[in-house]
């Protein structure tokens, strides 16, 4: 007697820029889904309309419209992938009757509020948000020193020092990287966002900033997570900045080989830690 094969149920993707959305529509096609997409105009790569299986583009704000759009195609699962540029809140958002409604009830405007916010709001409606790396857990930063080079004994002062205060700012929810030089605080992530940080901070170093990234204190995995990848090696490599520490297990890693190979041809460090908290174990992890 044949049985019938059961396919997956429809699951929803809210994109936004960078190729995340593409990477988590094909995990989730391998594994018999159907993508129906909701990609943000002026953000979302084109590419994703060859993987998704229904798509429609909207402007920052239209939650009326998504969620309408995921109704359509029966979606009970939806996550949210991809980088929204945060300034264009000021400049380029046109939200409809729903999403003026919810973001006129939101306190403040800081991420986690306005992502919880919407999170709830879709979850009024029936549909969960599931965690951005329910399939791609692989891309998670690993655990040692990925480049060639090892940090110096100093570095690894301003790495410990900088791991302090990027755990600070997360908890206030200001961002989640910092750039530091001989224990001085050069630049502190905002609005703006890391590459930006990184060029602003490694201008005022001269050379050898220290880059450390970490999640906030009790980030939600659903969403935001802190990912960098080669753009971000080109980043620092442009200020003549010396190091990347990221915290392991709690970020996105894109683009692992070609990143790690631009790192060793500029001489940067890159590594991932394990911290309680605030701090760091007393040795640095092995190479891997």
């Amino acid at each position: 007697m044949m049985t019938e094969k059961k396919t997956a149920p429809n699951i929803g993707l809210i994109a936004g820029g960078g190729q995340f959305p593409l990477l988590f529509a094909k995990a989730a096609k391998e594994r018999g889904h159907r993508v129906i997409a909701a990609a943000h105009v002026n953000e979302t790569e084109q590419g994703l309309t060859k993987l998704a299986d229904e798509i429609t583009w909207v402007k920052l704000g239209q939650l009326g419209k998504i969620i309408k759009f995921l109704h359509q195609h029966q979606v009970k699962e939806t996550a949210f992938a991809g980088t929204i540029t945060k300034t264009r809140i000021f400049h380029d958002i046109l939200p409809d009757w729903k999403g003026l409604s919810l973001w006129n009830k939101i306190d403040s405007r800081l991420d986690d509020s306005i992502l919880r916010a919407i999170a709830d709001a879709l979850a009024e409606e029936g549909i969960e948000v599931i965690a951005s790396t329910r399939y791609l857990g692989h891309l998670l930063f690993p655990e040692g020193i990925l480049s060639k080079k090892q940090p110096s004994k100093a570095q690894v002062e301003d790495i410990r020092f900088g791991w302090r205060i990027a755990r600070q700012i997360g908890r206030l929810d200001i961002g989640q990287c910092v750039v530091v030089r001989d224990r001085a605080i050069l630049a502190v992530e905002a609005i703006e966002g890391t590459d930006a940080t990184i060029l602003r901070g490694g201008k005022l170093a001269g050379s050898g900033a220290v880059v450390v990234k970490l999640r906030k204190p009790g980030q939600d995995f659903r969403f935001d997570l802190p990912a960098t990848g080669l753009g971000t090696i080109k980043s620092i490599e442009n200020v003549k900045g010396a190091v990347l520490a990221v915290e392991a297990g709690q970020s996105l890693l894109f683009d692992r080989q070609a990143m790690i190979e631009a790192a060793d041809k500029a001489g940067i460090v890159v590594l991932g830690l394990l911290g309680d908290g605030e701090n760091l174990p007393n040795t640095m992890p092995p190479k891997i």
